[in-house]
């Protein structure tokens, strides 16, 4: 029996370090292995005594002794009691994704969805992709659930958004430099490559998500001012969001709104008039964007944002009258678009 406890008192110090400590930094794969091996070890001596009253006893007292050695170290430290550890992998697995100091190499190995994690009755023999099998688990709750609670950016993204925003708010709370965050995000851009549009509806998902505290208020408007440094990046949202979603995102964010608005105005600019087609055509990078998809954007834009109508209108036909306030069309983008909107 003493060396259960001291395995327990060992595995619950290891808790504290991963929630709480720098040293994660220096963690590779193996030693995350490692600590959900000991995570597991201790799920199955809660399962094994548990219903032991005598043994629990004794096990909960020598928890509240090494809790009280972690609280002389760690502040705030959160206590762990016996009936958790029959959730040991769980608390590990939050206290790691909420450690700012978590390396970004470890994050990318337990998000991976290339090698699909071995689970075998209940625990992880391989924890490569755990993250990516919750966020599977849990986009199939919610797929369950009544029809009413799904949104347009589907389940995937919203679980995968919960997680994106919990992990930033963790990195800002602590009083990590924004630099950190930064890089945090670039990371998670950069493992999207080639699920661009899906990670748009990631972005979607988390912006949208609530806004009860200040903490989350915080995560949004800094992943917001992120979106608007990574210009092609918020190109692309525009461009391959649903119409419904970019519309929920420019009535709830403000700064969405105008941020939306910039590339409107920016996909008009690139635009030249087409003698051979009759329209004003898409000259630059993103060629799948047409004149009538434009202003259909906008005319949306300013039905769900009323405010915002005088203030762009006046802009546009400054614009026009800049280029020679011309009313016969093909002339100037910005009087044709004008008289699109307004018809």
């Amino acid at each position: 029996m003493e060396a259960v406890l001291r395995n327990l008192s060992s595995t619950v110090e290891l808790l504290a370090v991963a929630a709480r400590s720098g040293e994660v930094q220096q963690w590779d794969e193996q030693t995350v292995s490692r600590a959900f091996h000991w995570a597991r070890y201790c799920e199955l001596v809660f399962s094994s005594y548990h219903n032991n009253r005598s043994i629990s006893r004794v096990m909960e007292k020598h928890l509240q002794l090494t809790n009280k050695n972690l609280r002389a170290v760690f502040p705030g430290y959160r206590e762990v009691c016996f009936s958790e550890l029959s959730r040991c992998q769980h608390v590990l697995l939050v206290g790691l994704l909420n450690n700012p100091e978590l390396p970004i190499s470890i994050m990318k190995m337990l998000f991976d969805t290339t090698s699909p994690v071995n689970i075998k009755h209940g625990q992880y023999e391989d924890v490569t992709g755990l993250c990516s099998y919750i966020i599977q688990c849990k986009s199939a709750c919610k797929v369950l659930t009544p029809l009413t609670d799904l949104s347009a950016a589907g389940a995937d993204a919203e679980v995968q958004a919960v997680m994106l925003m919990e992990r930033l708010g963790a990195l800002l709370s602590q009083g990590s430099e924004a630099c950190r965050a930064e890089r945090f995000l670039d990371s998670v851009l950069q493992g999207c490559e080639g699920a661009s549009e899906h990670f748009c509806l990631v972005i979607a998902a988390a912006l949208l998500t609530g806004t009860n505290s200040a903490a989350q208020t915080a995560s949004a408007d800094f992943l917001l001012d992120w979106l608007q440094q990574k210009h092609i990046l918020m190109q692309h949202m525009c461009s391959s969001l649903p119409s419904a979603l970019l519309i929920n995102l420019a009535k709830e964010r403000l700064k969405f709104r105008h941020v939306y608005c910039d590339v409107l105005k920016k996909w008009a600019s690139d635009m030249e008039y087409s003698l051979s087609d009759d329209e004003w055509v898409k000259t630059s990078s993103n060629p799948t964007v047409t004149f009538q998809k434009l202003t259909e954007h906008f005319v949306a834009l300013f039905e769900a944002c009323p405010s915002l109508r005088n203030d762009v209108e006046k802009e546009l036909n400054d614009l026009k009258i800049s280029d020679g306030d011309f009313d016969v069309r093909g002339l100037s983008v910005w009087g044709d678009l004008l008289s699109e909107i307004n018809k």
